[in-house]
């Protein structure tokens, strides 16, 4: 039962760090919004990241996720490492997603989901003695769990589409 609860309270940790950067824009609106690829366009002439991943939005992940650790049980410096390495992961994916075509903010199943739950979980696998299965596992829900939540976050407007 304890490896069900450890996957649970992950789960409520990623969930924080996917959504502290939204949060961060409703609060603080164009304040601190700067793109954290600076604008700079890779090889392709695409942009980077794109002009909705900011350096607002990797502090919030971070500072938010590091507050919320120790209320479910985790250690303070494995919740920002959490909220780090989710935001890491959303980058990545939006750099994919631009070599891809796809624009800012829109929906790729799977690839807004894996990288921003993986690479967190695996680096916190040996601090928290999670096993292989408890990642894949913990990394399956949030893949499921983050689709239909992505679009009820754009359904109450708490995330926008981009411009390209």
């Amino acid at each position: 039962m304890d490896g069900v609860w450890l996957s649970v309270r992950l789960l409520v940790l990623l969930g924080v760090a996917n959504v502290a950067p939204l949060l961060a824009r409703r609060l603080f609106g164009a304040r601190w919004q700067a793109p954290l690829d600076g604008g700079m366009r890779f090889v392709d002439g695409r942009p980077l990241l794109g002009p909705s991943k900011t350096l607002r939005g990797v502090v919030a992940a971070v500072i938010l996720s590091a507050l919320c650790a120790p209320v479910v049980g985790i250690p303070m410096e494995l919740g920002a490492l959490i909220g780090a390495l989710a935001m890491a992961g959303d980058a990545l994916s939006s750099f994919v997603k631009r070599r891809l075509g796809i624009a800012p903010s829109a929906e790729a199943i799977g690839l807004d989901q894996l990288p921003e739950s993986l690479l967190p979980l695996l680096a916190v696998q040996g601090a928290l003695s999670l096993t292989p299965l408890q990642v894949a596992g913990v990394t399956a829900v949030f893949v499921a769990f983050g689709i239909p939540l992505a679009r009820v976050v754009r359904r109450i407007r708490l995330r926008r589409k981009q411009p390209r």
